[in-house]
């Protein structure tokens, strides 16, 4: 079938080449004119994934609309701030029997809405997708084994999302729980950017853990207040995905918690960067949410205080070791 793919990034040009591979007509939308170039002209994002040939089928595009007419399957993979903009530009063109795919991850800031639910009120009348799991853009398009879920309350499109990118070295599974899939694949980056301070610090391995382990308790706290199976977090959009983005060595979440522990400024960490860090923003998102619902979540919070508050990262850590002694299953 013919699909498209809303944003050239790391995430965005792997799944094209995904879906490419397993035959299908690709589209691939780039905000960047020197993105568009070089897939046409080389079959290689330069600027996102240099280094990994892609599949001739992609075809990109600086034109938004020309990528989604006809396309049968609309795969968003911006940054989460810039989603909803760039959803309502491609509404028009889209086609009224189009699955809607997301495999963005984070919470908007000002709604404080999962992705999929930014993507439902712009289009209303289509089935949406949620895309998740343990996935490095760099090991998905090297064909590294992967497994990821597609959740929606549409039993028929996740499954047809299955089909459309599973292949011999990547799997899909589906779920019917998309809350739980959207905050996992969300918070997840938040308590990455934790472990990272933890490992700027030179804090070792039984923090790393204990962060992992006990952030893995908020993520789940929190989901199940806004209506998540606690059995998702311990899957591939939960636990999975937790375990790479504070363990791998590609992650720029992670990344950015230890340059952030050895004094760099946020501001000059995130101007060093290509891409995106979707745990600082979601960072805002988070603490929000906690506060909403009444939700305890002192990892969050932590990184919240050291990333716009100024807190010296040794003291956050050290409040989160001095906190009210308890019982581990205590909610």
């Amino acid at each position: 079938m013919r699909c498209a793919v809303i944003g050239a990034g790391a995430w965005g040009t792997a799944l094209a080449d995904l879906l490419a591979r397993n035959g299908h007509d690709v589209a691939l939308w780039a905000r960047e004119a020197e993105v568009v170039a070089s897939v046409n002209a080389t079959h290689e994002n330069t600027s996102f994934l240099a280094g990994a040939k892609l599949h001739e089928g992609v075809v990109a595009h600086a034109d938004l609309a020309s990528a989604c007419t006809g396309a049968a399957l609309v795969l968003f993979a911006t940054p989460s701030h810039v989603l909803r903009s760039i959803a309502r530009s491609a509404a028009p063109a889209v086609g009224a029997g189009a699955t809607i795919v997301v495999a963005s991850k984070g919470v908007e800031r000002d709604t404080l809405a999962v992705m999929s639910d930014v993507l439902a009120e712009q289009f209303p009348s289509h089935a949406v997708v949620a895309l998740s799991g343990p996935s490095f853009a760099a090991e998905v398009v090297a064909r590294q084994p992967t497994a990821v879920v597609a959740a929606s309350t549409s039993a028929e499109a996740a499954t047809l999302v299955q089909r459309a990118l599973s292949g011999d070295e990547f799997r899909v599974y589906t779920h019917d729980d998309v809350m739980g899939v959207e905050l996992g694949g969300a918070l997840k980056n938040v308590i990455a950017v934790a472990t990272g301070i933890a490992e700027g610090l030179g804090m070792g391995f039984n923090a790393r853990a204990a962060l992992i382990t006990r952030g893995l308790a908020e993520m789940t706290r929190l989901g199940v207040k806004m209506g998540a199976s606690p059995l998702t977090f311990a899957g591939l959009a939960g636990m999975g995905d937790l375990v790479l983005t504070c363990t791998g060595a590609l992650s720029r979440n992670r990344s950015l918690g230890v340059e952030i522990a050895r004094g760099v400024s946020l501001d000059e960490a995130l101007a060093q960067r290509h891409t995106v860090a979707e745990g600082v923003m979601t960072t805002h998102s988070a603490r929000a949410l906690a506060a909403r619902e009444g939700i305890e979540m002192p990892i969050v919070s932590a990184v919240y205080r050291i990333l716009f508050e100024h807190q010296p990262p040794r003291a956050a850590i050290g409040e989160l070791m001095r906190r009210e002694l308890r019982a581990e299953g205590d909610t």
